[in-house]
């Protein structure tokens, strides 16, 4: 197993973690040999076909259990992804009717960030086995930054720059949640994946598809049909630019970390995103007090700003960004990413009983796209492969027995040769 196959990047679920695979692959080995040894016992005996057959068959089905172990996980996983990304947004909306301050909001999510890292060593301190390891660990972490660490050059030339990404990001999706519905919105930032693709093409010379450009030219259709769909005034024009931008943003964050630092694993993604919000805390924090003394987001008291709703759109924010960099510890990372486009129907859901929203056909049609493309993005790089194995193994069903009986064992090992690949081809 590689070592870039236990790292993970904020802001995306990347890879999976070693753990998961090598303890299903080692069990395999052993089940394995224990089917080899037994088969050589018996050689010779009338039942020896039958016993092995019945081993195998168990074998199969201890695999299958972790499998869909791993997929009920994920659909809890989805639960939590779209319930967190639709409940933010909507909840973001209903702030701004009381406290329209986006970047004040922007900022008091940001700062929720410094919760990461101190999780993770509340982990590493509740658990018997890694507490031991926690400061080997924690000197890990810091190495990610260089082998000096996170000094003043680092921080100004690798973390600065991310982090105001990242504020840029959030600002201008709440932004534009002042301007558009949030249907619009969260079906439009699904486009920031199509966004990857093209970047990561370009500058990281990723391997060529031909179905992500396919994705990728309907993200684009799908925006100019969202702006035609109300008509092409200034007021939609503009909030349609905003989240667009916003998805631009949020693909670049992802690019750039890929290109300058690489990889993290769970320990460094949660140090790095620590870092983030504590440097929107020190160096940021002055921008809400001039915003506020300039009038631009300004509120009479204090006792008037809810801080039921900031804080629950910030807990929101800091569940679905926890949901969506660690989550593949326990399920696969494309469940995850259904969480996400999950959230368009649920905010067009929730639009309809409680705003006046006209869905058209072509925004109707538009949103449809936008989503088609964003599961396409999904597919893996061999995706056409699987089809055309998939074919022949329905094909292999008319066959005797005795091939049929060869093809389930060869069903077994393509789909966990799949199952890696899809998962280790996540990243972008």
């Amino acid at each position: 197993m590689k070592k870039h196959s236990a790292r993970v990047a904020p802001l995306s679920a990347c890879n999976s973690p070693v753990l998961t695979l090598t303890k299903v692959e080692g069990e395999d080995r052993s089940r394995e040999n224990v089917v080899g040894t037994t088969d050589a016992q018996s050689a010779g005996a009338a039942g020896a076909e039958s016993g092995s057959s019945r081993r195998r068959l168990h074998c199969c089905i201890r695999v299958t259990a972790v499998q869909v172990r791993k997929a009920l996980w994920g659909v809890a996983m989805v639960m939590c992804v779209c319930s967190s990304w639709a409940g933010s947004t909507q909840l973001a909306k209903l702030t701004f009717k009381q406290f329209d301050a986006p970047f004040t909001l922007t900022w008091f999510a940001t700062t929720w960030n410094c919760l990461f890292f101190p999780i993770e060593v509340c982990g590493h301190l509740c658990s018997k086995v890694n507490s031991l390891h926690f400061g080997r660990a924690h000197r890990e972490c810091c190495r990610f930054f260089g082998d000096d660490g996170l000094t003043p050059k680092v921080f100004f030339t690798k973390v600065a720059p991310f982090g105001l990404l990242w504020i840029l990001t959030n600002y201008l999706y709440l932004q534009a949640l002042r301007k558009i519905n949030t249907t619009d919105v969260s079906a439009l930032f699904c486009c920031n994946k199509a966004f990857v693709f093209l970047l990561s093409w370009i500058v990281l010379r990723d391997r060529f598809m031909g179905v992500r450009i396919v994705a990728a030219i309907l993200a684009i259709a799908g925006i100019v049909m969202m702006t035609y769909a109300d008509g092409f005034h200034s007021h939609s024009v503009i909030g349609i630019a905003l989240v667009v931008a916003s998805a631009s943003m949020s693909a670049l964050y992802k690019v750039l970390f890929k290109m300058v630092l690489g990889s993290a694993k769970f320990g460094e993604a949660a140090l790095f995103l620590s870092i983030v919000g504590s440097t929107n805390f020190v160096f940021v924090s002055f921008v809400p007090v001039m915003l506020y003394f300039t009038h631009v987001e300004y509120i009479e008291s204090l006792r008037d700003i809810p801080w039921a709703y900031l804080c629950g759109v910030a807990a929101l924010l800091f569940a679905f960004n926890v949901l969506v960099n660690f989550g593949i510890a326990i399920t696969y990372p494309t469940l995850i990413s259904l969480g996400i486009v999950l959230s368009v129907p649920v905010n067009a859901m929730v639009d309809h009983y409680t705003c006046e929203i006209h869905f058209n056909s072509v925004r109707l049609i538009a949103v449809f796209i936008i989503c088609l493309g964003f599961l396409m993005l999904l597919l893996p790089e061999d995706w056409d492969q699987c089809i055309i194995q998939l074919s022949q193994k329905l094909r292999k069903r008319d066959e005797p027995a005795e091939g049929s009986g060869e093809a389930g064992a060869g069903t077994g090992l393509n789909w966990r040769g799949r199952a890696r690949t899809s998962m280790s081809t996540y990243a972008l």
